[in-house]
């Protein structure tokens, strides 16, 4: 049987894009729910699908755009608050609308993007979001399936690309800490393309945890990078509480360099449970941050493509 229509929210998005993207490739009709359908634009033009005006935060909207498909991708987030769109009704209330929506469409299947590390009993606003999200969801519809990728890097990200402008320009790199703690960064087409390959297969697993073939610290990441970009700054440690501090004043600033949320992020471990399913299970080969570092650095951080670092 040929595969159904598809629902994707947060489909112009980092990773919701690449995931319209691997659906269409794995011949699944797409329907994208956009809150602003202007970054439509932000799709290839060269896709086919149909494009849909809604606002996860209203009933009426979700209940259109889940209508008469026979899955749903949400891969809406937020990773900085502002006004009403706090990590709360994002990552719990909007989340568990899609889920109880969906079910009463008569949805076959739900994948939910969530995060490594998501603990519903964190002190973390942003990972005790995401971990209660899971939980809600789960409650609203019981099939669904979790997606938990760990930092993710690609064309355009807001993690590569920041770091790699700043080693460029800075001669001394201020560190989280003493730079120690482990990130697993994950390439975000490989996610997309696990999520597509989830969605094809009804005997998924409930949960992936989904993260690159190789552990970093923070401090050998900046090294790798630096290295990249043809560069040597020295990398100064930096108490954490120095970092709370500075990311406060940060937030009243207007394109918020740093937020608290972002430094809280930076002090936990980001890595893959061992033994949960993940890209392996999926019989997909995960890419190296080192093989795709020269063009996304060369290409979306403006700086001259060097070779691979060794």
């Amino acid at each position: 049987m040929a595969p159904g229509k598809v629902a994707v929210f947060g489909g112009t998005g980092f990773l919701g894009q690449r995931v319209v993207q691997r659906l269409l490739e794995h011949d699944f009709s797409v329907r994208v729910a956009v809150r602003h359908p202007e970054r439509i634009a932000a799709l290839s033009p060269a896709l086919h699908f149909e494009a849909v005006q809604a606002d996860v935060n209203d009933d009426r909207s979700v209940a259109a755009a889940v209508a008469g498909v026979e899955g749903v991708v949400n891969a809406v987030s937020l990773y900085a608050e502002s006004g009403s769109q706090t990590f709360h009704s994002v990552h719990v209330e909007a989340a568990t609308r899609v889920a109880r929506l969906a079910r009463e469409a008569g949805v076959g299947r739900l994948i939910h993007v969530s995060g490594i590390g998501a603990v519903a009993g964190s002190a973390s606003p942003y990972i005790r979001s995401r971990g209660k999200g899971e939980k809600a969801v789960r409650a609203a519809f019981s099939a669904t399936t979790l997606i938990r990728p760990s930092v993710m890097f690609g064309q355009g990200d807001a993690f590569l690309v920041p770091i790699a402008r700043m080693l460029h320009r800075l001669p001394v790199f201020p560190l989280f800490g003493r730079g120690q703690t482990q990130l697993q960064p994950v390439y975000v087409e490989d996610v997309a393309d696990a999520i597509a390959r989830v969605m094809r297969n009804a005997q998924s697993s409930m949960c992936y945890e989904l993260g690159g073939p190789r552990v970093y610290t923070y401090r050998s990441l900046l090294e790798v990078i630096a290295r990249q970009v043809g560069k040597k700054p020295r990398l100064v440690p930096m108490p954490f509480g120095l970092w709370h501090a500075l990311a406060s004043v940060a937030e009243t600033l207007p394109d918020r360099p740093i937020t608290r949320n972002q430094v809280e992020l930076m002090q936990l471990d980001n890595l893959t449970a061992p033994g949960a399913p993940g890209f392996g299970d999926l019989r997909i080969s995960s890419t190296s941050l080192e093989d795709m570092l020269p063009s996304i650095v060369g290409l979306s951080a403006g700086l001259p493509r060097l070779p691979p670092v060794p």
